[in-house]
C-alpha cells in the first residue's frame, strides 16, 4: 500500500487566505445567493408536476421555462461559484504562495454573475436553447466564457507558479476544469448556437456538454475538495495513493463518452449509445477507487467538514454505479425518460457534488474571513433540513420514475391514470425541495452574520485541530 506525503503544516490564518480574501468571498457569497434562488425556483417547479395548475395562467413561470432557470441557476449560479472558489483556494494553499491576479478574477466573478441574471431573465422571457444544461440565451454566452477565463487565470497561475515541486490529487482535480469548462462550454456554442449542426448531431453535442459539464467540470470541483479535507482534518494520508492518478485520468479521458448512454433507443447512430454504454462501465474503475481511497471520510468522527463530505462521497459513487446499471439497455428501457433519471441527476448534482462542496465551504470560509461561524443552530438546521431534503427528493423520484417507467410499458396504462400513480410521490419530493430551501436559507444567513459580525477574539486563536468550524450536528 503506498500514501501520499501529508500535507505541509500551515498557518489555519495565512498569508495566502488574506490575499484571496476577496475575490474568494465574491464568488462564495454569489453562489449562495444563486443557491438560495435555485432552491425557490426548484421548489416553484416541483409544486408544478403534480399540481399543473400552479401558475398556469403566467407565461414566464410555466413549467419548461422554470425547470430550465432553476437548473441554469443551480448550475451555473451555485455550481460554477462555488466550485472557481474551492478550486482557487485548494491551488493557492497546496501552491504555497498567495493567489495571484485576484483583481482579476474579482472582475471575472462579477461580470459571470451580471450575465447569469441577465441570462435567468432571458430564459423566463422564452429565450432558452432547448438543451439541456444549456438553456442560457446565446447573446450571454460569450461573456461568460471570457469571464469564466479570467477567474480561471487566478488558479492557472497558482498552478503554474507553485513552489512545491510535488503535486497532489487534489490540484490535478482542481486544476482539470479551469480548462475542460472553456473548451467543451465554446464547442457547445459554436455547434449548438453561433453555426449550428443539423438534425440528431444537435442531440449528441447537447448529450456530449452535459456530460462534460457534469463529470469533468463539476465533479472534479468536489472531488478536490474530499482528497484535501480527509488528511488534513482527520490526520490520516490516503489509501492506495498510487492509484489516484489511473482514476484520475480515466475520468478525464472516458468521462466525457459516456453521454451516449441517454440516447439509447433515440434516432442516432446505435454506436454513439453504445459508446455510452462502454464508458459508463468503464468509470466504475474510477468510482472504486475514489471510494476506497476516500474511505476514511465515510466514518466522519466530530468533523462537520467530513460529515457533509461522507454523505457527498457516498452519493458519487452511488450515482456512478446507477449510471453503469441504467446504461444497460434492458433496464434503460424502464428508466430512460422518466423521473428516474432525474433522480439520478439529483443524486450527482445535488448530492454529491452540493454536500462536497458544503464540506469544503465549511472548513474555507472561516480562514478566509479570519473568524469562525457565527451560529451553530444555524449549522445544525442547515444539516438535517439538507439531508433530509435530498432522502425525500432522491428517494420520491426515483420510487416515481420506477413506477412511470413500468406504467409506460404497459399500453393499457393511460397518461392521466400515470400521473395519479406517482402524484404521491412527487409531492415527497416537493417536501424535499422545501427542506433543501431551508438548509440553503440557514446556511446563506449563517455566511450573511459571518461577514458582519465582528471577532471577539484574535485570528490566531479561532482554530483549534482539527478544525475550527466543529460543532455537534445531528
Amino acid at each position: 500500500m503506498t500514501t501520499a506525503p501529508t500535507n505541509a503544516a500551515q498557518p489555519e490564518v495565512s498569508d495566502i487566505d488574506t490575499a484571496a480574501r476577496c475575490p474568494l468571498l465574491l464568488l462564495i457569497g454569489s453562489a449562495l445567493v444563486w443557491l438560495v434562488i435555485g432552491g425557490v425556483l426548484a421548489l416553484m417547479a416541483s409544486i408544478q408536476l403534480h399540481t399543473p395548475e400552479f401558475l398556469a395562467r403566467c407565461a414566464w413561470f410555466t413549467y419548461g421555462r422554470m425547470q430550465a432557470a432553476q437548473e441554469t441557476v443551480f448550475l451555473y449560479g451555485w455550481g460554477v461559484n462555488a466550485g472557481l472558489a474551492v478550486s482557487l483556494w485548494l491551488l493557492a494553499r497546496l501552491g504555497g504562495a498567495p493567489l495571484r491576479a485576484t483583481g482579476l478574477a474579482a472582475i471575472g466573478a462579477i461580470f459571470w454573475n451580471l450575465a447569469l441574471t441577465v441570462g435567468v431573465a432571458g430564459i423566463f422571457a422564452g429565450d432558452l436553447t432547448g438543451s439541456a444544461f444549456f438553456q442560457l440565451p446565446a447573446y450571454v454566452q460569450p461573456i461568460m466564457f471570457v469571464a469564466y477565463a479570467a477567474v480561471a487565470v487566478a488558479g492557472v497561475l497558482a498552478w503554474t507558479g507553485r513552489r512545491n515541486a510535488f503535486t497532489f490529487a487534489t490540484q490535478w482535480y482542481a486544476v482539470a476544469p479551469l480548462f475542460v469548462f472553456p473548451w467543451v462550454f465554446s464547442v457547445a456554442q459554436v455547434t449548438l448556437l453561433f453555426a449550428p449542426v443539423h438534425g440528431t448531431i444537435q442531440a449528441v453535442v447537447a448529450a456530449w456538454f452535459g456530460q462534460n459539464l457534469g463529470a469533468l467540470v463539476l465533479a472534479p470541483f468536489a472531488l478536490a475538495a474530499v482528497y484535501y479535507l480527509l488528511p488534513k482534518i482527520s490526520g490520516r494520508p490516503v489509501r492506495y495513493y498510487d492509484y489516484a492518478g489511473h482514476a484520475f485520468w480515466v475520468l478525464l479521458v472516458i468521462g466525457g463518452w459516456a453521454g451516449g448512454r441517454h440516447l439509447i433507443g433515440g434516432p442516432v447512430p446505435v454506436w454513439v449509445a453504445t459508446t455510452g454504454i462502454i464508458a459508463s462501465v468503464l468509470l466504475l474503475f474510477h468510482y472504486t477507487v475514489v471510494g476506497v481511497n476516500l474511505s476514511g471520510a465515510l466514518c466522519p468522527r466530530g468533523s462537520l467538514a467530513l460529515r457533509f463530505a461522507a454523505i457527498g462521497l457516498k452519493a458519487y459513487v452511488l450515482g456512478g454505479v446507477l449510471n453503469a446499471v441504467t446504461s444497460i439497455r434492458a433496464v434503460a428501457k424502464f428508466s430512460q425518460f422518466t423521473f428516474f433519471s432525474v433522480a439520478q441527476t439529483q443524486l450527482l448534482v445535488g448530492g454529491a457534488f452540493t454536500f462536497m462542496i458544503f464540506g469544503a465551504l465549511y472548513f474555507l470560509v472561516p480562514r478566509l474571513a479570519g473568524k469562525p461561524w457565527p451560529s451553530a443552530a444555524l449549522i445544525s438546521i442547515h444539516f438535517a433540513a439538507v439531508l433530509s431534503g435530498l432522502v425525500l427528493k432522491v428517494g420520491g423520484l426515483f420510487v416515481a420514475g420506477w413506477i412511470q417507467g413500468g406504467d409506460l410499458n404497459r399500453a393499457a396504462v393511460s397518461f392521466p391514470s400515470i400521473a395519479g400513480h406517482v402524484r404521491m410521490w412527487l409531492v415527497a419530493a416537493t417536501a424535499g425541495e422545501a427542506l433543501t430551501l431551508l438548509g440553503s436559507l440557514a446556511l446563506a444567513l449563517n455566511f450573511a452574520r459571518l461577514l458582519v459580525v465582528r471577532a471577539d477574539k484574535p485570528a490566531a486563536e479561532l482554530f483549534r485541530p482539527p478544525a475550527a468550524m466543529e460543532v455537534p450536528v445531528p
